[in-house]
């Protein structure tokens, strides 16, 4: 009789052990969140001294000077200082938002109800204390991106699940290192190896707990296909209360992301929702009249750099200046993308006789050090302005801003039949491809970027590709 009441005994003294072992948070987050919080501070004492110049002649008050800790406070309550929103993009940058319209408000309601001078004045300063507390989280993400991609600064894992399911996890996670997620050890039932795609195999789902204490991990995270029941989950997320280890559940959907998906409850169990991609509709419209303006905006501010560039082309070899060749886009149509010439004049026919010299990835033929390719060509491609005539294409409708790459009606004949998804959104100047590493991206992985750029576009994300295009550029990778 005395079995049972041991049996449950034995996870809360496992889980007393963990809790004295990771009850603090890793070292790297918390000397970050004293980062962020003097920083906040610091805006704070920035919305003072603002707050001081907005009031009127001869008006003081010291209440102005608790503005640092009470925006402090507004975001502490606000969630901003969790851990799981920290370095995960818009959903940090969100809490800040809420916390200043929450505070705006408040404070707005004082200012109208006692017609203070002082709270005038800080309903004027707030936007830019959280405008402030933004910039800060953008350019900490960046460190943070950074540090991770040498593989700092990230939270350490122990996955467990089928072993094809830990595989695939792992390397996703490996793939994408800037999310700070470091797979210290995997928890497989009945694998046949000591590691799994590098990651030492310690135990099965039911030494998780175990070896969370003995690897010092602060995330446990359950692949898509994992041997655990629904009571078996239940049970873990129990034991992980109050240690400071973060339970996360991998769907068995990839490259779905952001707003398509919810979790919606059914029969009393909660499930995701997966919305179907928005291939037209009214954001599509915004989609195409937002191209079209900031190409024709493009065309005029950049016409005198663009004739530039065409006559160089003409003075530096002989041809015309722009390159004129025949691509696929949106649901197969076919189209001509304009560039800058960067090759010889009858380059295409030489590509038989250079085929031993390149390399066949995937449908891609690449080639680093193409004989065909100018001098002046090269610069051009190195800064990706033979780019720039295809904003007459963005003009004509036959191309976006931000898609996939166009592809050649020879690549799409070897299309497998998943990769055709590409086809459903207009080929774009710029892509997460670009901004990844262009040529240097093996065929799968560039794939791989397209169809989640198809899963999951958004106006935001547009904007946000338009915006790294910038330092991928100049940062010349994978440009030939």
């Amino acid at each position: 009789m005395t079995a049972p009441a041991e049996e449950a005994a034995a996870p809360v003294l496992e889980r007393s052990t963990l809790e004295s072992v990771l009850g603090q948070k890793p070292v790297w987050l918390r000397r970050y969140l004293r980062t962020l919080l003097g920083l906040d501070l610091l805006a704070g004492a920035l919305g003072t001294v603002l707050a001081r110049q907005l009031m009127p002649a001869g008006q003081e008050s010291l209440w102005l000077f608790a503005l640092p800790v009470a925006w402090v406070v507004a975001l502490g309550a606000g969630r901003a200082y969790e851990a799981r929103f920290l370095g995960t993009g818009g959903e940090e940058l969100r809490h800040i938002v809420d916390a200043c319209s929450r505070s705006m408000a408040v404070v707005g309601a004082g200012a109208a109800l006692w017609r203070s001078p002082v709270l005038f004045a800080l309903l004027l300063a707030l936007p830019a204390v959280g405008a402030l507390s933004v910039a800060t989280r953008v350019g900490g993400r960046l460190a943070l991106a950074r540090l991770r991609r040498k593989g700092m600064a990230a939270h350490r894992v122990v996955i467990t699940g089928t072993e094809r399911s830990v595989a695939e996890l792992v390397r996703q996670l490996h793939r994408e290192r800037f999310v700070g997620l470091s797979v210290v050890a995997a928890c497989i039932d009945r694998s046949r190896d000591s590691l799994v795609e590098g990651v030492p195999v310690m135990g099965t789902s039911d030494d998780v707990l175990s070896v969370v204490q003995r690897t010092g991990a602060d995330v446990v995270a359950l692949s898509a296909w994992s041997p655990l029941s629904q009571a078996g989950v239940r049970r873990l997320s129990w034991q992980l209360e109050g240690t400071g280890v973060a339970l996360v559940v991998a769907p068995s959907i990839t490259e779905v992301v952001g707003p398509r998906l919810h979790v919606k409850t059914f029969a009393g169990m909660p499930m995701l929702h997966v919305e179907e991609p928005e291939f037209r509709g009214g954001r599509r419209v915004v989609k195409g009249l937002l191209d079209r303006v900031l190409a024709l905006v493009g065309v005029i501010v950049l016409a005198p750099i663009l004739l530039g560039l065409a006559v160089a082309v003409r003075l530096d070899s002989s041809g015309p200046a722009f390159f004129h060749q025949v691509r696929v886009g949106r649901r197969g149509e076919l189209f001509r993308v304009h560039k800058l010439r960067t090759m010889r004049v009858g380059a295409e026919a030489e590509l038989m006789s250079l085929m031993s010299e390149g390399v066949q990835d995937g449908v891609l033929f690449k080639l680093q050090r193409d004989p065909r390719v100018t001098r002046l060509g090269a610069s051009l491609r190195r800064f990706s302005l033979d780019e720039l005539p295809q904003l007459f294409n963005v003009l004509k409708g036959q191309m976006s801003l931000v898609g996939p790459r166009p592809p050649l009606p020879s690549e799409v004949a070897q299309y497998d039949v998943d990769v055709h998804r590409r086809l459903l959104v207009k080929p774009g100047v710029t892509g997460l491809w670009q901004v990844s590493g262009r040529s240097d991206l093996p065929w799968a992985e560039a794939v791989r970027l397209d169809l989640r750029y198809v899963e999951n576009w958004s106006i935001g994300l547009d904007l946000s590709i338009l915006a790294r295009t910038v330092a991928a550029v100049l940062r010349r990778q994978g440009a030939y």
